[in-house]
């Protein structure tokens, strides 16, 4: 019986070779980011209002036009096919089944036109701009024309973190492992046979680009080879390209707060990347409050990294926040059950979510914002 998400991550842990949990579950450097993710979260708490009618409990939030059934829903997560195969597919399918949010990754090893017709609720694209742009021109083209209904700019990857799990095994792509990795390997039979089925994964969405290989592109991606001349003044370039809503995700800083309402940016995420990038950077909940000081209501703020429970979907809501997303969690369920695993987690939080609602006395989410302490 899981329980809870740790229950989720540690099935993960017994099904995955030890290289691709530790891809999925590691961090930047010492991971003290990682750990501040967790722990802020952890500590922080919230006062409970007593007497308030919460028999016509609701969780659903309005963004962008749709409607979501709880303010919370599926990070990107890059190369999600080493956790199971057609990963992205399947957890876009249960996310929309579930009536909550998908996003995307540039790094999906599924074409992301076949995702989006896999998906039945909302569903955003992330983008990574590389050194060659046309590559980000033509993924802007397609996810257009497929319906994805908001554009993700992650701009905190302008270089790789430097994950030293990764490293110390070997894994990268095109993928060659050496004995070690292959001990690794068997030691996981079913995760093998799903894998040797299915090949090795590819980023399948880097087309070839005038003067650019998609082999070319994939390595691009693959030691985050971004384009670091990337400024505020480009959102211009993205909107030439995109009619929908921008969002800037990686965001810790009130200044760029106020820069993306200068810019016209229709909403942040506030996120250091799961810890995985910048070791001394703050944890995503402490950061929020000085960015909502900055942005208030003008628009929606949503927050990632660390989130777990109901309970921090929830505090994240009273300090602001318009939603929460989750990445490693989705992962663990992939891992451990497919779609139907990704369905468990999902249930699972809106579950946790619910009762912290009903025991704080907020019967929708606006209502968390009182119950700051």
């Amino acid at each position: 019986m899981r329980l809870n998400i740790e229950d989720y991550q540690t099935a993960a842990q017994r099904c995955l070779p030890r290289f691709v949990y530790d891809y999925v579950a590691g961090g930047a450097e010492d991971e003290l980011c990682l750990a501040r993710n967790r722990a802020d979260l952890q500590a922080l708490t919230l006062s409970p209002r007593s007497l308030r009618d919460t028999s016509a409990l609701s969780t659903a939030i309005d963004v962008f036009g749709r409607r979501w059934a709880a303010p919370f829903g599926v990070a990107p997560v890059g190369l999600i096919d080493v956790v199971r195969p057609h990963g992205d597919v399947l957890a876009a399918r249960a996310a929309g089944k579930a009536g909550l949010p998908y996003i995307l990754s540039t790094a999906s090893n599924s074409p992301l036109e076949q995702v989006r017709e896999a998906c039945e609720g909302p569903c955003w694209m992330q983008l990574y701009v590389m050194q060659d742009r046309g590559m980000a021109n033509s993924i802007l083209d397609r996810a257009r024309q497929a319906g994805f209904e908001a554009l993700v700019l992650t701009v905190d990857v302008p270089i790789g973190g430097y994950r030293e799990k990764d490293i110390r095994h070997g894994f990268k792509l095109p993928f060659r492992p050496g004995p070690s990795l292959l001990l690794d390997m068997a030691s996981q039979p079913r995760w093998l046979l799903r894998q040797a089925l299915a090949g090795q994964p590819q980023f399948v969405n880097l087309m070839p680009t005038e003067g650019a290989s998609s082999a070319q592109a994939q390595a691009a991606l693959l030691a985050r080879s971004m384009d670091r001349s990337l400024v505020w003044d480009d959102v211009a370039w993205l909107r030439s390209k995109w009619g929908g809503p921008v969002l800037i995700k990686g965001v810790l800083h009130p200044e760029d707060a106020r820069q993306a309402l200068q810019y016209g940016i229709d909403g942040l995420i506030v996120s250091n990347h799961g810890g995985r990038q910048l070791d001394c950077a703050p944890s995503t909940i402490s950061a929020l409050p000085q960015i909502m000081d900055i942005v208030k209501t003008q628009i929606p703020v949503f927050i990632d990294s660390g989130f777990r429970r109901g309970a921090d979907v929830a505090k994240a809501l009273a300090y602001g926040a318009t939603g929460a997303f989750l990445g490693r969690a989705v992962a663990y369920g992939l891992a451990q059950g497919g779609e139907q695993g990704v369905s468990e987690v999902l249930g699972l939080v809106a579950q946790e979510l619910e009762r912290t609602m009903v025991l704080l006395g907020a019967a929708c989410p606006e209502d968390l914002v009182q119950c700051q302490i």
